[in-house]
C-alpha cells in the first residue's frame, strides 16, 4: 500500500522500533486475547479465559464467537476482563436487520465488546449508503451498553486514499474503535494499514480507538504498532481505552518477553488479588 510521504516517514520511524520489557508489558494490558476457529468448544473457550489473568496483570479481553460468550462470562466471573464477540463475521455480508438482531442477543448473554465486519466487499465495489447503514444499526443496538469496534479488513484495500475514507464513514457512523482485520484474510495488520487509520482517527478529532488484528506474532511486532500510535497520536494516547491488539499467540511472545515461562513449561500465577 502506497502511503502519502508524511504518513510513510512515521513508518519509516516506527517500523524498527525496539521491543522490550516496558512495551511488552504495556501491550498486555492491550491485549484482546481471541479464540475464533471453527472448531472452539466450551473448553477451548475456558482454557482461553484461563490465560486471561497473567502474572502481568490481566489483558484487556478475550474475543470469542457469540454462542461462548455466556461460557467466557461465567470463566471471568470476578476478573476486569471484558468480553468481546463479533458479529457479521467474517465476510460482512449480513444486512443491517441482521447485524442488530446479532448484537442484540450477544449484548444480552453479556458482551462488553461488539467487533462488528464493515460489508467491505460492497465499499470496495463503490457502495456508500449500505455498508453504513450496517454500522449504525450495529451502533444503535449498542447503544450505551457494549463498545464498538469496526473490522475494515484493510488487507483487501486496494489503496490508502479508499482505506481512509472507510476510516472516515466508520467513524462518522458512529464507531469506538477502527479495527484492521477478521484475521481471515490476507495480508491483516499490516503498519501501513495502521498509518492510515491511525491518521484518520487524528484527523477526525474524536475519541476513537485503534485495534490491530492478525498476523502479530511478537514483541516487536507490537513494539513496532505502539510506536506508530505513539508517533501520529503522541505519546500517551495508546492506552487500554483506545488501543487494542487481537492475537492468540502474542500473550506468550510478550510473557517470554517478561522473562516468565510459557506453553507447557509455565506455572499458573494466583490471580492478584481483587480479580
Amino acid at each position: 500500500m502506497k502511503l502519502p510521504a508524511d504518513l510513510q516517514g512515521a513508518l519509516d520511524a516506527c517500523a524498527t522500533a525496539p521491543s522490550d520489557p516496558a512495551a511488552a508489558r504495556r501491550a498486555i494490558g492491550m491485549l484482546d486475547l481471541t479464540s475464533l476457529n471453527g472448531d472452539d468448544g466450551d473448553r477451548t473457550v475456558e482454557a482461553l479465559c484461563a490465560r486471561a489473568v497473567t502474572p502481568e496483570g490481566p489483558v484487556a479481553a478475550v474475543c470469542v464467537w457469540p454462542r461462548f460468550v455466556p461460557t467466557a462470562r461465567k470463566a471471568l466471573a470476578g476478573t476486569p476482563v471484558k468480553i468481546a464477540t463479533v458479529v457479521n463475521f467474517p465476510t460482512g455480508e449480513a444486512d443491517a436487520a441482521a447485524v442488530a438482531a446479532e448484537t442484540r442477543r450477544a449484548i444480552e448473554d453479556g458482551a462488553d465488546e461488539i467487533d462488528v465486519v464493515l460489508p467491505y466487499r460492497a465499499f470496495i465495489d463503490g457502495a456508500r449508503t449500505q455498508p453504513m447503514n450496517v454500522v449504525k444499526a450495529c451502533r444503535e443496538a449498542c447503544g450505551d451498553k457494549a463498545l464498538l469496534k469496526v473490522i475494515l479488513e484493510s488487507g483487501a484495500f486496494p489503496d490508502a486514499e479508499l482505506l481512509a475514507w472507510a476510516s472516515r464513514d466508520a467513524i462518522a457512523a458512529g464507531a469506538d474503535f477502527l479495527k484492521t482485520s477478521t484475521g481471515k484474510t490476507q495480508p491483516a495488520a499490516t503498519l501501513e494499514a495502521a498509518a492510515v487509520m491511525l491518521d484518520s482517527i487524528y484527523e477526525s478529532g474524536k475519541p476513537v480507538g485503534f485495534k490491530a488484528a492478525g498476523g502479530i506474532r511478537d514483541a516487536a511486532g507490537a513494539a513496532g504498532f505502539l510506536a506508530l500510535a505513539d508517533h501520529i497520536l503522541g505519546e500517551g494516547w495508546a492506552t487500554p481505552r483506545t488501543f487494542r491488539f487481537g492475537a492468540s499467540s502474542l500473550l506468550d511472545a510478550l510473557l517470554a518477553e517478561l522473562g516468565h515461562r510459557t506453553g507447557q513449561d509455565a506455572v499458573p500465577a494466583p490471580a492478584p488479588a481483587g480479580y
